[in-house]
Protein backbone atom coordinates (compact mmCIF):
# COMPACT_ATOMS: atom_id res chain seq x y z
CA UNK A 1 0.00 0.00 0.00
CA UNK A 2 1.52 3.33 -1.08
CA UNK A 3 2.26 5.35 2.17
CA UNK A 4 -0.62 8.30 1.57
CA UNK A 5 1.37 11.23 3.73
CA UNK A 6 4.54 10.83 1.51
CA UNK A 7 2.55 10.52 -1.91
CA UNK A 8 0.49 13.54 -0.74
CA UNK A 9 3.88 15.15 0.60
CA UNK A 10 5.68 14.88 -2.76
CA UNK A 11 2.67 16.20 -4.72
CA UNK A 12 2.68 19.50 -2.71
CA UNK A 13 6.54 19.80 -2.90
CA UNK A 14 6.59 19.57 -6.69
CA UNK A 15 3.43 21.39 -7.18
CA UNK A 16 4.56 24.42 -5.43
CA UNK A 17 8.29 24.41 -7.11
CA UNK A 18 7.19 23.85 -10.44
CA UNK A 19 5.10 27.02 -9.52
CA UNK A 20 7.69 29.16 -8.06
CA UNK A 21 10.57 28.21 -10.56
CA UNK A 22 7.93 28.65 -13.38
CA UNK A 23 7.63 32.22 -12.73
CA UNK A 24 10.92 32.96 -12.03
CA UNK A 25 11.87 31.95 -15.65
CA UNK A 26 8.79 34.32 -17.00
CA UNK A 27 10.97 37.00 -15.63
CA UNK A 28 13.63 36.23 -18.01
CA UNK A 29 10.94 35.83 -21.04
CA UNK A 30 10.97 31.97 -20.49
CA UNK A 31 7.74 29.77 -20.95
CA UNK A 32 6.47 28.76 -18.09
CA UNK A 33 7.12 24.95 -18.58
CA UNK A 34 10.74 25.69 -18.84
CA UNK A 35 11.24 26.33 -15.50
CA UNK A 36 9.10 23.34 -14.54
CA UNK A 37 11.67 20.82 -16.72
CA UNK A 38 14.25 22.91 -14.22
CA UNK A 39 12.30 22.18 -11.46
CA UNK A 40 11.94 18.89 -11.99
CA UNK A 41 15.60 18.06 -12.64
CA UNK A 42 16.32 20.28 -9.40
CA UNK A 43 14.36 17.58 -7.34
CA UNK A 44 16.26 14.90 -8.45
CA UNK A 45 19.70 13.58 -7.81
CA UNK A 46 21.14 16.21 -9.81
CA UNK A 47 20.65 18.96 -7.62
CA UNK A 48 18.36 17.98 -3.93
CA UNK A 49 19.79 14.45 -3.84
CA UNK A 50 23.55 15.89 -4.19
CA UNK A 51 22.93 18.80 -1.88
CA UNK A 52 20.65 16.98 0.50
CA UNK A 53 20.86 13.29 -0.03
CA UNK A 54 18.84 13.02 3.37
CA UNK A 55 16.24 15.39 2.57
CA UNK A 56 16.05 13.94 -0.81
CA UNK A 57 15.51 10.22 0.37
CA UNK A 58 12.70 11.38 3.36
CA UNK A 59 10.94 13.13 0.30
CA UNK A 60 11.40 10.20 -2.73
CA UNK A 61 11.82 6.68 -1.05
CA UNK A 62 12.85 4.46 -4.03
CA UNK A 63 9.46 2.38 -2.46
CA UNK A 64 7.07 5.63 -3.41
CA UNK A 65 8.15 6.11 -7.10
CA UNK A 66 5.85 3.35 -8.63
CA UNK A 67 2.74 5.26 -7.61
CA UNK A 68 4.39 8.99 -8.57
CA UNK A 69 5.35 7.48 -11.56
CA UNK A 70 1.51 6.20 -12.43
CA UNK A 71 0.14 9.46 -11.77
CA UNK A 72 2.60 11.12 -13.84
CA UNK A 73 1.95 8.67 -16.31
CA UNK A 74 -2.38 9.28 -16.34
CA UNK A 75 -1.34 12.76 -16.65
CA UNK A 76 1.20 12.53 -20.05
CA UNK A 77 -1.96 9.81 -21.90
CA UNK A 78 -4.17 12.95 -21.36
CA UNK A 79 -1.96 15.52 -22.37
CA UNK A 80 -1.00 13.13 -25.47
CA UNK A 81 -4.65 13.23 -26.44
CA UNK A 82 -4.72 16.90 -26.03
CA UNK A 83 -1.49 17.35 -28.36
CA UNK A 84 -3.29 14.73 -31.13
CA UNK A 85 -6.11 17.19 -30.62
CA UNK A 86 -4.77 20.34 -31.51
CA UNK A 87 -2.76 19.19 -34.57
CA UNK A 88 -4.21 19.57 -37.77
CA UNK A 89 -1.90 18.12 -40.44
CA UNK A 90 -4.23 19.78 -43.12
CA UNK A 91 -3.00 22.95 -42.19
CA UNK A 92 0.17 22.66 -44.07
CA UNK A 93 -1.40 23.06 -47.76
CA UNK A 94 -2.30 26.44 -46.62
CA UNK A 95 1.42 27.51 -45.92
CA UNK A 96 3.17 26.69 -49.24
CA UNK A 97 5.95 25.54 -50.55
CA UNK A 98 8.00 26.81 -48.00
CA UNK A 99 6.25 24.84 -45.49
CA UNK A 100 6.36 21.96 -46.67
CA UNK A 101 10.52 21.72 -47.76
CA UNK A 102 10.88 23.00 -44.32
CA UNK A 103 8.90 20.37 -42.15
CA UNK A 104 10.74 17.46 -44.47
CA UNK A 105 14.58 18.68 -44.43
CA UNK A 106 13.60 19.70 -40.46
CA UNK A 107 12.70 16.16 -40.02
CA UNK A 108 15.72 14.36 -42.28
CA UNK A 109 18.25 17.12 -41.52
CA UNK A 110 19.06 16.14 -37.70
CA UNK A 111 18.04 12.40 -38.08
CA UNK A 112 21.14 11.51 -40.55
CA UNK A 113 22.97 13.69 -38.74
CA UNK A 114 21.95 11.71 -35.50
CA UNK A 115 22.46 7.84 -37.29
CA UNK A 116 25.84 9.39 -38.07
CA UNK A 117 26.39 10.24 -34.59
CA UNK A 118 25.37 6.96 -33.45
CA UNK A 119 28.35 5.46 -35.13
CA UNK A 120 30.51 7.30 -32.62
CA UNK A 121 28.46 6.62 -29.65
CA UNK A 122 26.92 3.01 -30.19
CA UNK A 123 30.66 1.41 -28.48
CA UNK A 124 30.52 4.17 -26.10
CA UNK A 125 27.47 4.48 -24.37
CA UNK A 126 25.71 1.09 -25.53
CA UNK A 127 25.72 -2.45 -25.26
CA UNK A 128 24.93 -6.01 -27.16
CA UNK A 129 22.30 -5.69 -25.53
CA UNK A 130 20.53 -3.30 -27.78
CA UNK A 131 20.60 -3.48 -31.77
CA UNK A 132 22.93 -0.71 -33.61
CA UNK A 133 19.42 0.05 -35.66
CA UNK A 134 17.72 0.78 -32.85
CA UNK A 135 19.87 2.52 -31.36
CA UNK A 136 20.34 4.99 -34.12
CA UNK A 137 16.73 5.34 -35.21
CA UNK A 138 16.18 6.17 -31.46
CA UNK A 139 18.49 9.19 -32.03
CA UNK A 140 17.02 10.19 -34.78
CA UNK A 141 13.50 10.59 -34.24
CA UNK A 142 14.62 11.65 -30.17
CA UNK A 143 16.52 14.44 -32.34
CA UNK A 144 13.89 15.13 -34.55
CA UNK A 145 10.93 16.07 -32.70
CA UNK A 146 10.26 19.52 -32.32
CA UNK A 147 7.76 20.80 -29.72
CA UNK A 148 5.03 22.60 -31.13
CA UNK A 149 3.29 23.91 -28.09
CA UNK A 150 6.25 25.72 -26.62
CA UNK A 151 6.99 27.65 -30.12
CA UNK A 152 3.36 28.15 -30.47
CA UNK A 153 3.11 29.66 -26.57
CA UNK A 154 6.28 32.05 -27.71
CA UNK A 155 5.23 33.10 -30.64
CA UNK A 156 1.71 34.21 -29.10
CA UNK A 157 3.71 36.25 -26.19
CA UNK A 158 5.44 38.12 -28.88
CA UNK A 159 2.28 38.62 -31.14
CA UNK A 160 3.71 36.48 -33.98
CA UNK A 161 0.70 34.20 -34.83
CA UNK A 162 0.18 36.01 -38.02
CA UNK A 163 3.21 36.53 -39.56
CA UNK A 164 4.44 34.06 -42.05
CA UNK A 165 7.07 33.06 -39.53
CA UNK A 166 4.49 31.74 -37.01
CA UNK A 167 2.21 30.19 -39.65
CA UNK A 168 5.07 28.18 -41.38
CA UNK A 169 6.56 27.35 -38.09
CA UNK A 170 3.25 26.14 -36.64
CA UNK A 171 2.75 23.72 -39.72
CA UNK A 172 5.96 22.30 -39.67
CA UNK A 173 6.44 21.25 -35.70
CA UNK A 174 2.71 19.90 -36.01
CA UNK A 175 4.05 17.52 -39.47
CA UNK A 176 7.00 17.18 -37.51
CA UNK A 177 5.17 15.78 -34.25
CA UNK A 178 3.35 13.94 -36.32
CA UNK A 179 6.12 12.37 -38.03
CA UNK A 180 8.34 11.70 -35.34
CA UNK A 181 6.06 9.93 -33.42
CA UNK A 182 5.49 7.80 -35.97
CA UNK A 183 9.13 7.18 -36.35
CA UNK A 184 8.99 6.13 -32.48
CA UNK A 185 6.21 4.16 -32.77
CA UNK A 186 8.03 1.72 -35.36
CA UNK A 187 10.99 1.50 -33.10
CA UNK A 188 8.69 0.42 -29.99
CA UNK A 189 7.26 -2.00 -32.25
CA UNK A 190 10.51 -3.39 -33.11
CA UNK A 191 12.08 -3.70 -30.03
CA UNK A 192 9.45 -5.10 -27.97
CA UNK A 193 8.63 -7.40 -30.67
CA UNK A 194 11.94 -8.84 -29.77
CA UNK A 195 11.05 -9.46 -26.56
CA UNK A 196 7.29 -10.82 -26.88
CA UNK A 197 6.18 -14.67 -27.56
CA UNK A 198 4.36 -13.18 -30.85
CA UNK A 199 5.02 -13.07 -33.94
CA UNK A 200 5.77 -9.20 -35.39
CA UNK A 201 3.23 -9.60 -38.17
CA UNK A 202 0.33 -10.56 -35.55
CA UNK A 203 1.74 -7.39 -33.86
CA UNK A 204 1.95 -5.39 -37.01
CA UNK A 205 -1.82 -6.65 -38.34
CA UNK A 206 -3.05 -6.05 -35.03
CA UNK A 207 -2.29 -2.25 -35.29
CA UNK A 208 -2.72 -1.96 -38.70
CA UNK A 209 -6.33 -3.32 -37.58
CA UNK A 210 -6.65 -0.66 -34.93
CA UNK A 211 -5.58 2.14 -36.91
CA UNK A 212 -8.45 1.51 -39.49
CA UNK A 213 -11.10 0.81 -37.33
CA UNK A 214 -9.99 4.59 -35.49
CA UNK A 215 -9.71 6.52 -38.95
CA UNK A 216 -12.11 5.15 -40.51
CA UNK A 217 -15.23 3.36 -37.51
CA UNK A 218 -14.73 6.00 -34.68
CA UNK A 219 -14.08 8.90 -36.35
CA UNK A 220 -17.82 8.69 -37.35
CA UNK A 221 -18.62 8.48 -33.52
CA UNK A 222 -15.96 11.14 -31.99
CA UNK A 223 -17.69 13.30 -34.95
CA UNK A 224 -20.88 12.76 -32.80
CA UNK A 225 -19.10 14.66 -30.44
CA UNK A 226 -18.80 17.71 -31.97
CA UNK A 227 -22.48 17.38 -33.49
CA UNK A 228 -23.59 17.30 -29.52
CA UNK A 229 -21.79 20.53 -28.72
CA UNK A 230 -23.08 22.49 -32.01
CA UNK A 231 -26.86 22.02 -30.83
CA UNK A 232 -26.51 22.58 -27.28
CA UNK A 233 -23.46 24.45 -26.80
CA UNK A 234 -21.42 22.67 -24.65
CA UNK A 235 -21.41 18.73 -23.53
CA UNK A 236 -22.47 17.25 -20.74
CA UNK A 237 -20.46 15.55 -17.60
CA UNK A 238 -21.71 11.82 -19.22
CA UNK A 239 -20.79 12.85 -22.59
CA UNK A 240 -17.30 14.28 -21.52
CA UNK A 241 -16.77 10.96 -19.44
CA UNK A 242 -17.53 8.87 -22.43
CA UNK A 243 -14.76 10.92 -24.57
CA UNK A 244 -12.24 10.28 -21.67
CA UNK A 245 -13.31 6.12 -21.12
CA UNK A 246 -12.80 6.24 -25.23
CA UNK A 247 -8.93 7.92 -25.03
CA UNK A 248 -7.78 5.06 -21.95
CA UNK A 249 -9.70 2.09 -24.20
CA UNK A 250 -7.66 3.47 -27.54
CA UNK A 251 -3.91 4.26 -25.00
CA UNK A 252 -4.89 0.52 -23.42
CA UNK A 253 -5.29 -1.50 -26.53
CA UNK A 254 -2.20 -0.11 -28.23
CA UNK A 255 -0.12 -1.16 -25.08
CA UNK A 256 -1.95 -4.43 -25.21
CA UNK A 257 -1.13 -4.87 -29.01
CA UNK A 258 2.68 -4.39 -27.72
CA UNK A 259 3.37 -0.56 -28.85
CA UNK A 260 2.38 2.15 -26.16
CA UNK A 261 -0.14 3.83 -23.98
CA UNK A 262 1.09 7.26 -25.39
CA UNK A 263 0.30 6.15 -28.92
CA UNK A 264 -3.61 5.56 -28.47
CA UNK A 265 -4.27 8.65 -26.51
CA UNK A 266 -2.29 10.57 -29.57
CA UNK A 267 -4.21 8.66 -32.20
CA UNK A 268 -7.78 9.64 -30.55
CA UNK A 269 -6.84 12.99 -30.07
CA UNK A 270 -5.32 13.46 -34.05
CA UNK A 271 -8.82 11.90 -35.50
CA UNK A 272 -10.88 14.10 -33.67
CA UNK A 273 -12.80 17.09 -35.39
CA UNK A 274 -11.04 20.47 -35.84
CA UNK A 275 -13.52 22.97 -35.40
CA UNK A 276 -11.62 25.46 -33.46
CA UNK A 277 -14.14 26.32 -31.14
CA UNK A 278 -15.01 22.61 -30.11
CA UNK A 279 -11.23 22.19 -29.84
CA UNK A 280 -10.90 24.98 -27.26
CA UNK A 281 -13.74 23.80 -25.73
CA UNK A 282 -12.41 20.25 -24.79
CA UNK A 283 -9.22 21.41 -23.87
CA UNK A 284 -10.53 24.15 -21.37
CA UNK A 285 -12.06 21.02 -19.65
CA UNK A 286 -9.43 18.57 -19.29
CA UNK A 287 -6.00 20.65 -19.71
CA UNK A 288 -6.24 22.39 -16.52
CA UNK A 289 -5.78 19.63 -14.04
CA UNK A 290 -3.32 18.36 -16.10
CA UNK A 291 -1.23 20.96 -17.03
CA UNK A 292 -1.27 22.46 -13.30
CA UNK A 293 -0.92 19.23 -11.57
CA UNK A 294 -0.22 15.79 -13.58
CA UNK A 295 2.65 16.75 -15.90
CA UNK A 296 4.83 18.62 -12.88
CA UNK A 297 4.36 15.24 -11.35
CA UNK A 298 6.19 13.57 -14.89
CA UNK A 299 9.13 16.65 -14.97
CA UNK A 300 9.46 15.64 -11.22
CA UNK A 301 9.57 11.82 -11.81
CA UNK A 302 11.74 12.21 -15.01
CA UNK A 303 14.19 14.21 -12.65
CA UNK A 304 14.51 11.78 -10.40
CA UNK A 305 15.58 9.45 -12.93
CA UNK A 306 17.99 12.06 -14.48
CA UNK A 307 21.47 11.70 -12.88
CA UNK A 308 24.09 14.61 -14.17
CA UNK A 309 26.96 12.88 -11.92
CA UNK A 310 26.76 10.29 -14.69
CA UNK A 311 27.81 12.40 -17.03
CA UNK A 312 31.43 12.84 -15.52
CA UNK A 313 34.88 13.28 -16.92
CA UNK A 314 35.89 15.52 -20.17
CA UNK A 315 35.30 12.26 -22.70
CA UNK A 316 31.45 11.86 -21.33
CA UNK A 317 30.73 15.44 -21.45
CA UNK A 318 32.27 15.64 -24.77
CA UNK A 319 29.97 13.38 -25.93
CA UNK A 320 26.78 15.33 -23.78
CA UNK A 321 28.50 18.34 -25.92
CA UNK A 322 28.85 16.59 -29.63
CA UNK A 323 24.87 15.32 -29.01
CA UNK A 324 23.95 18.78 -28.11
CA UNK A 325 25.68 20.08 -30.49
CA UNK A 326 24.17 17.62 -33.72
CA UNK A 327 21.11 18.40 -32.38
CA UNK A 328 21.17 21.86 -32.84
CA UNK A 329 22.84 21.80 -36.45
CA UNK A 330 20.42 19.42 -37.71
CA UNK A 331 17.46 20.77 -36.64
CA UNK A 332 18.45 24.80 -36.66
CA UNK A 333 20.41 24.56 -39.62
CA UNK A 334 19.01 22.20 -41.78
CA UNK A 335 15.13 24.15 -40.91
CA UNK A 336 16.76 27.64 -41.40
CA UNK A 337 18.82 26.65 -45.27
CA UNK A 338 15.25 24.91 -46.22
CA UNK A 339 13.53 27.46 -45.51
CA UNK A 340 15.90 29.98 -46.58
CA UNK A 341 15.93 28.17 -50.22
CA UNK A 342 12.51 28.62 -51.10
CA UNK A 343 12.55 32.97 -50.69
CA UNK A 344 12.25 33.41 -47.19
CA UNK A 345 14.86 36.19 -46.01
CA UNK A 346 17.92 34.83 -44.14
CA UNK A 347 16.65 36.39 -40.62
CA UNK A 348 12.92 35.06 -40.54
CA UNK A 349 14.79 31.71 -41.89
CA UNK A 350 17.36 32.02 -38.93
CA UNK A 351 14.33 32.72 -37.05
CA UNK A 352 12.07 30.13 -38.15
CA UNK A 353 15.04 27.24 -37.19
CA UNK A 354 15.75 28.54 -34.21
CA UNK A 355 12.23 27.99 -33.06
CA UNK A 356 11.94 24.19 -34.66
CA UNK A 357 14.75 23.85 -32.37
CA UNK A 358 12.53 23.49 -29.50
CA UNK A 359 12.16 20.43 -28.17
CA UNK A 360 10.34 20.87 -24.28
CA UNK A 361 8.19 18.27 -22.57
CA UNK A 362 7.76 16.05 -26.10
CA UNK A 363 11.09 15.31 -25.97
CA UNK A 364 11.91 14.21 -22.53
CA UNK A 365 8.02 11.98 -23.18
CA UNK A 366 10.07 10.45 -25.76
CA UNK A 367 13.40 10.03 -23.96
CA UNK A 368 11.48 8.27 -20.99
CA UNK A 369 10.31 5.85 -23.43
CA UNK A 370 13.40 4.91 -24.55
CA UNK A 371 14.77 4.33 -21.13
CA UNK A 372 11.55 2.56 -20.53
CA UNK A 373 12.13 0.01 -22.84
CA UNK A 374 16.52 -0.02 -22.41
CA UNK A 375 17.49 1.49 -25.76
CA UNK A 376 19.24 4.05 -23.84
CA UNK A 377 21.37 3.59 -20.77
CA UNK A 378 20.83 6.16 -18.04
CA UNK A 379 23.96 8.13 -18.67
CA UNK A 380 22.79 8.66 -21.97
CA UNK A 381 19.35 10.12 -20.79
CA UNK A 382 20.74 12.36 -18.63
CA UNK A 383 22.87 13.69 -21.83
CA UNK A 384 19.52 13.93 -24.20
CA UNK A 385 17.34 15.58 -20.98
CA UNK A 386 20.29 17.91 -21.03
CA UNK A 387 20.65 18.49 -24.49
CA UNK A 388 16.35 18.73 -24.31
CA UNK A 389 16.66 21.81 -21.94
CA UNK A 390 18.96 23.83 -23.42
CA UNK A 391 17.51 23.55 -26.86
CA UNK A 392 14.54 24.74 -25.13
CA UNK A 393 15.81 27.15 -23.24
CA UNK A 394 17.40 29.03 -25.95
CA UNK A 395 14.97 29.35 -28.19
CA UNK A 396 13.62 33.23 -26.73
CA UNK A 397 17.25 34.32 -26.44
CA UNK A 398 18.50 33.61 -29.94
CA UNK A 399 14.98 34.59 -31.67
CA UNK A 400 14.92 37.82 -30.21
CA UNK A 401 18.85 38.34 -30.97
CA UNK A 402 18.02 37.10 -34.26
CA UNK A 403 14.11 38.46 -35.26
CA UNK A 404 13.53 41.22 -32.73
CA UNK A 405 9.71 42.08 -31.99
CA UNK A 406 10.04 45.03 -33.95
CA UNK A 407 11.18 43.30 -37.12
CA UNK A 408 9.22 40.80 -37.23
CA UNK A 409 5.78 42.70 -36.03
CA UNK A 410 5.90 44.81 -39.55
CA UNK A 411 5.87 41.73 -41.41
CA UNK A 412 2.26 40.38 -40.32
CA UNK A 413 1.39 38.24 -43.36
CA UNK A 414 -2.66 38.72 -44.05
CA UNK A 415 -2.23 35.13 -43.45
CA UNK A 416 -3.20 35.55 -39.86
CA UNK A 417 -6.88 34.58 -39.94
CA UNK A 418 -5.59 31.13 -41.20
CA UNK A 419 -3.40 30.61 -38.13
CA UNK A 420 -4.43 26.91 -37.34
CA UNK A 421 -5.22 28.27 -33.67
CA UNK A 422 -6.22 24.70 -31.84
CA UNK A 423 -2.66 23.78 -32.20
CA UNK A 424 -1.55 26.75 -30.12
CA UNK A 425 -4.13 26.41 -27.11
CA UNK A 426 -2.27 23.91 -24.88
CA UNK A 427 -0.18 26.72 -23.07
CA UNK A 428 -2.38 29.71 -23.80
CA UNK A 429 -4.73 29.03 -20.85
CA UNK A 430 -2.26 28.44 -17.85
CA UNK A 431 1.33 29.21 -20.24
CA UNK A 432 2.83 25.82 -18.89
CA UNK A 433 2.17 23.04 -21.41
CA UNK A 434 4.95 21.91 -23.23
Amino acid sequence: MPNLFTLVLQIAVIVALCRIVGSLFRLFHQPRVVGEMFAGIFLGPSLLGWLAPGLSAYLFPPASLGFLNALSQVGVVIFMFLVGLGINPKELKHHGHAAVLTSHVSITAPFVLAAFLSLYLYPKLSDDSVAFTSFALFMGAAMSITAFPVLARILTERDLLGSRLGTVAIACAAVDDVTGWCILAYIVLLIRSAHSGNPIWLTIGGLIGFALLMIYGMRRLLGRFETIYERRGALSENVLALMLLLVLSSALLTEWLGLHLLFGAFLTGAIMPKEQKFVRYIMDRFETITITLLLPLFFAFTGLRTNIGLVKGPEMWLYCGLIILVATVGKLGGSMIASWLTGMPVREAAGLGTLMNTRGLMELVILNIGLDIKVISPALFSMMVLMALFTTFMTSPVLEMICPDRILRAKVASVAAETPMPSMTLESTNGSAA
